[in-house]
């Protein structure tokens, strides 16, 4: 009866409500752990980013020690060579040119003739003069014979015996002597200044020759034959042109100025290079011969002049060199890149690394600039850490990092930091 009445097991009927729960639960359970899987991911990735972010942030700068002193400094100024003697010829007098006898470049002693003039109007001044002397001369002539023959009479009534001539007949012969020499006086005044005169007019015909001042070479001649001629220079209002120019260079006159920041160390003695431009593959020597010994207030310039010489005849008067000087070096001097500068409101600045990598700016006094380095007088010393091109928002006590070398870089990629240069991790996570 028992085995009658046992029912079969049905595989697809409904699982006990038990079941049902615990499969319930695990699915629950699942499902938190997802979520907080996700956020747990979320909060790395999202972590990982700020802290990318704040490396980033951080400045990575390059260091530099200052270099002590400097070696070889060579400071190239713009120059002017001049003639050792240098004069432009003037007539003295007027007229028309006769004739000249020497061109340009053309090579005169000291008193050669460069060129005649003829002076009509002078010739004719200086006959006159000469006959107004001969006339002057034989009316003195005739003032000394009345001279000395009322000397005479007056003598003789003077000398005469008591009583054979009266005191009054004696004062008048007195007074006709004293007239007569009066006017041989004047006469003789009349032959000295016509003397004078023609003094001076035979001096002026002395000018009708130029002649040259000094040994030189003509290097203007501005007149040609028959060309009017007027006395005088172009100095005043109306005043001739000059008619040559005659220049010494056997010794060559070269001034430089030189700036009041590199003045000091100018000195007479001092050798410097010439540097021409129409003579690219040569130099000349020059030597300091002396300076102004005043800085130009409109310039703050100090005026130095170098001679040079020139047997060769090769420097020109007028001609612009470039002055190379070789100034010595302070050996306790440093100096810096100039990329190292900072340009602030309140003056130049340099940033330095301090302890702890800090950033400090501060002030320093600049000397000569040397091209890509200048010299710091005070504000630096040698063991000083320079930042190399700063970020021009660099502020003072910020923190920095210290930019690797190529070896460096390499055997710490692992243990480094994110460079800045790399993608956040957010993003590397993305692709």
């Amino acid at each position: 009866m028992t085995e009658n009445h046992r029912q079969p097991i049905n595989p697809e009927s409904p699982a006990p409500p038990r079941a049902l729960e615990r499969m319930g639960l695990i699915a629950v359970v699942v499902a938190i752990l997802i979520a907080v899987g996700g956020l747990l991911l979320r909060w790395y990735h999202s972590h990982e980013v700020i802290e990318w972010t704040d490396a980033a942030a951080v400045p990575t700068v390059s260091v530099l020690t200052p270099q002590r002193g400097v070696t070889g400094l060579q400071t190239v100024l713009p120059g002017n060579i001049q003639a050792w003697y240098e004069a432009p010829i003037y007539s003295r007098v007027s007229g028309y040119l006769k004739n000249w006898y020497f061109d340009y470049g053309a090579h005169v002693d000291k008193g050669q003739i460069l060129a005649t003039i003829d002076t009509p109007d002078l010739d004719a001044e200086l006959a006159a003069a000469l006959a107004t002397l001969k006339s002057t001369v034989a009316q003195t002539k005739v003032r000394e014979a009345e001279m000395e023959f009322a000397k005479s009479t007056y003598v003789r009534w003077r000398d005469s015996p008591p009583g054979v001539v009266s005191e009054q007949e004696r004062e008048s012969k007195k007074a006709d002597f004293e007239s007569a020499q009066a006017r041989y006086k004047a006469s003789l005044a009349d032959v000295n200044s016509a003397q004078g005169r023609v003094d001076n007019l035979k001096a002026l015909e002395g000018f009708k020759r130029l002649a040259a001042p000094f040994d030189g070479i003509v290097t203007q001649r501005n007149t040609d034959i028959g060309a009017l001629i007027n006395a005088g220079s172009s100095s005043g209002v109306g005043g001739a042109p000059q008619l040559f120019r005659i220049a010494d260079v056997h010794e060559m006159r070269v001034f430089v100025q030189v700036p009041q920041e590199i003045s000091s160390p100018i000195h007479p003695g001092m050798t410097a290079d010439l540097d021409l431009p129409q003579y690219p593959n040569r130099t000349f020597k020059a030597v300091v011969a002396t300076t102004s010994g005043a800085i130009n207030e409109s310039s703050r310039t100090l005026l130095v002049e170098l001679h040079a010489d020139n047997a060769s005849g090769l420097l020109q008067p007028g001609t612009y060199t470039e002055v190379l000087f070789d100034l010595p070096g302070d050996p306790h001097m440093v100096r810096i890149p100039t990329s190292a500068l900072i340009f602030r409101e309140d003056g130049m600045r340099v940033a330095l690394l301090g302890p702890g990598n800090h950033v400090e700016l501060r002030p320093v006094k600049l000397g000569r600039n040397l091209g890509t380095d200048v010299e710091v007088l005070a504000g630096l010393t040698p063991d000083d850490r320079v930042i190399d091109s700063p970020p021009d928002s660099l502020a003072n006590n910020e923190v920095v990092r210290i930019e690797d070398g190529p070896a460096q870089a390499s055997s710490r990629a692992e243990a480094a930091a994110p460079a800045v240069a790399a993608d956040p991790p957010a993003l590397r996570k993305a692709e």
